[in-house]
């Protein structure tokens, strides 16, 4: 039954768009040209120009779109980086100023500096607490703007304001496209579509399954197992590279894109001609402005003098969801919508960004794609500890002396972490426990600080390494409070999808929020969010709770 766009008076309904804002509309969009599934690019460009999302241009938006006005509405109230602002109300104060208050910030004073800002700045300034922004190794961090202030104090921030200082940059330190190219870079990329050979391609992935390379951003399946799947679906194939780094602790991605963005780029081409890719979709977290900036500019350069033919390449912009960053969630952004976990099956293997198969990667993975080929599998392999192979990317933060991202060897403990690569604990604090995976991987004592970090060794721990962020702790900190940082984390970025979810995490932190803990009704919460969660968000929310009641009995 079809559903009439006009009432019974024969008006249309619902409100209608100005000529005036159909006609700013065109502004916003390719060349006055529309897409339905760049509407989150859309906004982002009015959000950007304009400081908030005015109802009007939304309902213009929609109309040019030929979408319904609520469903360009529930996707910009979805993301939190969008301000929707109805007509005749005021809007947003011009500059907000986004301060850190996850788990490393927090520890590093992030909620006396949110006060102090507030103080300080008064309401010319909108100070706005928000969950991890991907700076952890200089905590407490804050936003202004664009442009990361870290570490920051009242006063480096208002001197960020005095000076005008509102927009990240491109990293100064990243080799740009003809460096890279004169080192040999892409030779790899050229030598393999010059040849077109179909057992060049099967070697490459045998050399990856030789190395057991398993992806990086957390899920950690096997690269070249993930390949194969992927080919042998029909063409036309697409691959979306996930740079959604939001869990919390997390900066690897960050750390190597600063530093040389176009062995990441090589390794992608390499994938895309391997499998048999049409076109590549680049999902970049928003508050990685600087790291936007640096690849829009090398992107460029890459087309503009190509070492061989490229697959066309688009660089998408997330806008604040950490849900984002599970694969399915990412693939519904893309496609200009909420992210929403899908329902498997279908697999995105089978079934992926716009209904075609598609091979999705964190960005890291592809990073490690030309090196490994360059110096072989064995090269690889014989990196590691306690029986474990290869490197890993370990994002450090917390109460040590040299936060960062340290590349280590697979299987080290934590304890050889912090006293090799990181400086010891800072002065006064005594190593306590560590968040192994970020929030989501949970937390153990430091009596457990000698099990080796690397997939699948922490499971019977009730922890996983996840993207192998680490978040160290001392005895002067307290596991009930960092524990209830993580719940409300989950809780304000549970997508509201499922109700286990949705329900759970909320509950769950208003509980860990009294004085008392009710035990047993929180394990039984656990128990229900774990098992009954559409996505890994819900499904892993439990962990750094029950990890807390475990591990540290004397907290309670």
């Amino acid at each position: 039954m079809k559903t009439s766009e006009k009432n019974r008076d024969n008006r249309p309904r619902g409100s209608q768009a100005s000529a005036a804002d159909l006609a700013a509309i065109q502004h916003y969009l390719d060349a006055g040209h529309g897409r339905r599934d760049r509407l989150i690019e859309y906004l982002h460009r009015i959000q950007d120009d304009r400081g908030y999302l005015e109802s009007g241009l939304l309902i213009a938006l929609a109309e040019t779109l030929r979408l319904s006005t609520g469903e360009v509405y529930e996707v910009a109230s979805f993301y939190h980086h969008f301000d929707l602002v109805k007509a005749g109300d005021s809007p947003p104060p011009a500059l907000t100023v986004r301060v850190c208050n996850s788990i490393s910030c927090r520890m590093a004073g992030a909620e006396s500096l949110i006060t102090d800002l507030k103080a300080a700045l008064g309401e010319q300034v909108r100070i706005q607490p928000v969950p991890c922004v991907g700076r952890c190794d200089n905590a407490p961090v804050a936003v202004v703007g664009t442009r990361p202030v870290a570490p920051a104090t009242p006063a480096r921030v208002q001197e960020a304001r005095a000076r005008g200082e509102r927009s990240d940059q491109a990293p100064a330190t990243a080799r740009n496209y003809s460096s890279y190219k004169k080192a040999g870079g892409y030779d790899l990329l050229k030598s393999l579509v010059e040849s077109d050979d179909a057992l060049a391609r099967e070697a490459i992935i045998e050399n990856l399954e030789a190395a057991g390379l398993r992806g990086l951003g957390g899920a950690g399946f096997p690269v070249g197992r993930k390949w194969r799947i992927v080919r042998d679906y029909p063409a036309p194939r697409l691959l979306a590279v996930n740079i959604d780094e939001g869990e919390p602790g997390t900066f690897k991605d960050r750390y190597y894109l600063e530093h040389d963005p176009h062995q990441f780029l090589e390794g992608m081409l390499i994938a895309a001609q391997v499998v048999g890719i049409e076109a590549i979709y680049i999902y970049l977290r928003d508050e990685y402005a600087g790291i936007r900036a640096l690849l829009q500019r090398e992107l460029a350069a890459l087309r503009d003098d190509p070492p061989c033919r490229l697959p066309p390449i688009e660089l998408r912009r997330g806008a604040g969801a950490y849900i984002c960053g599970e694969e399915s969630a990412m693939l519904e952004s893309i496609e200009g919508k909420r992210g929403l976990p899908r329902l498997r099956p279908p697999y995105i293997a089978e079934h992926g960004l716009f209904g075609r198969p598609t091979l999705e990667h964190n960005m890291e993975t592809l990073y490690w794609i030309p090196e490994l080929l360059q110096k072989g599998a064995e090269w690889f392999t014989a990196q590691g500890r306690r029986g474990r192979h290869g490197l890993r990317s370990f994002s450090v933060s917390g109460r040590i002396k040299h936060p960062g991202m340290h590349l280590a060897p697979a299987g080290i403990s934590v304890r050889e972490l912090i006293e090799e690569q990181c400086g010891g604990m800072l002065e006064g604090h005594r190593f306590k426990g560590y968040f192994p995976g970020g929030a989501s991987g949970g937390i153990l004592p430091a009596k457990l600080g000698d099990l080796p970090l690397d997939f699948d060794t922490l499971n019977e721990y009730g922890c996983f390494i996840g993207s192998a962020a680490i978040i160290v702790f001392s005895d002067q900190d307290s596991v009930r409070d960092l524990a209830l940082n993580a719940m409300r984390f989950f809780a304000h970025e549970s997508c509201g999808q499922c109700t286990p979810c949705r329900v759970g995490t909320a509950k769950a932190a208003s509980l860990m929020d009294q004085a008392t803990w009710d035990q047993p009704l929180l394990q039984e919460l656990c128990q229900v969010m774990a098992d009954a969660s559409i996505c890994g968000l819900g499904q892993a929310a439990p962990n750094p709770l029950r990890c807390a009641m475990k591990y540290f009995p004397e907290e309670f």
